[in-house]
């Protein structure tokens, strides 16, 4: 009766362990499992984070963009500065005040005498002519060279203001096409003429208006560069620093021209290298010349 006894008792034991041991086995497989499931988790937390950070710091399109695109650097054209014409344009004085002052295009002829006459009272008229040819030609002369050449070619007699007959003539002797003209009815029909010119020479007078030009009986100026959009143009003013190289508004020169002079203005529309007989290459005599003006060749 002993020998069943012991065999029942090492079958029991036998199953205990047998349980024990499928039970570690259950455990350890559950470890592995949930080790790798934890791990597989992770791996995929981690890859869906850098995706989300991945979205946010590139632009999708720029990945498809070739390498030069990506890499080249935008170009940008260096702007220009818009060229002033008006730096080129002559525009003499010619009193004694301004030569005495030093001022830019004054000159020594503003104390000068010329055939009995003070060229500081009547040299209007002649450096508005110094100022077309220099200025419209490939040339350039001083007021002075003006005067000479005007009594030398025109009929001039020197030592007063020069009429508009012998202006229109030393402008025409020197390539210049101009014709004067009288003050029209309306400032339509002045602006027109102006627009269509190159420049012009115009007689103004305060006896027609004050809006300008003030105790001044009868005075030659040039006009250039008229602007459309402001309608002004660029005033060269022999007798008045203050007035020259000064932008005004063209009616009131169309106001101030003087009617008591058989013409009132002269306009020049071009210019002809062949039918200048004179081609002077240096402004003579002793002035102030602005260091802006570039010199001619």
């Amino acid at each position: 009766m002993e020998k069943p006894r012991r065999k029942k008792r090492w079958g029991r034991r036998k199953v205990r362990w047998t349980v024990m041991g499928a039970c570690m086995v259950f455990v350890c497989i559950s470890f592995v499992v949930s080790s790798i499931w934890s791990d597989t988790r992770r791996f995929s937390k981690e890859k869906e984070r850098k995706a989300q950070v991945s979205e946010r710091t590139f632009d999708p399109a720029e990945k498809k963009r070739p390498e030069t695109e990506k890499t080249a650097e935008p170009t940008t054209e260096p702007t220009r500065k818009p060229v002033d014409k008006t730096l080129q344009i002559y525009t003499y004085l010619q009193g004694p005040k301004s030569w005495n002052q030093g001022i830019d295009w004054s000159g020594e002829w503003g104390e000068s005498y010329m055939d009995g006459g003070s060229f500081g009272g009547f040299g209007c008229g002649l450096c508005c002519m110094a100022n077309i040819y220099s200025s419209l030609t490939p040339y350039q002369c001083s007021p002075v060279d003006m005067y000479r050449y005007a009594k030398k070619h025109t009929g001039y007699g020197g030592g007063m203001a020069i009429d508009w007959g012998y202006i229109r003539r030393g402008l025409t002797s020197l390539g210049l096409h101009c014709h004067v003209e009288r003050k029209q009815e309306t400032y339509h029909e002045f602006r027109e003429n102006i627009r269509k010119s190159k420049c012009a020479i115009v007689l103004v007078s305060s006896a027609n208006s004050t809006v300008h030009w003030k105790n001044t009986p009868g005075h030659y100026v040039t006009i250039f560069e008229f602007q459309e959009e402001t309608e002004k143009v660029f005033l060269a003013d022999s007798g008045d620093p203050d007035h020259n190289r000064r932008w005004i508004h063209l009616k009131k020169v169309y106001r101030s021209l003087k009617t008591a002079s058989n013409w009132q203005y002269l306009v020049v529309s071009g210019y002809d290298k062949q039918k200048d007989h004179w081609h002077h290459k240096k402004a003579n005599g002793t002035w102030n010349r602005p260091s802006y003006l570039k010199a001619k060749s």
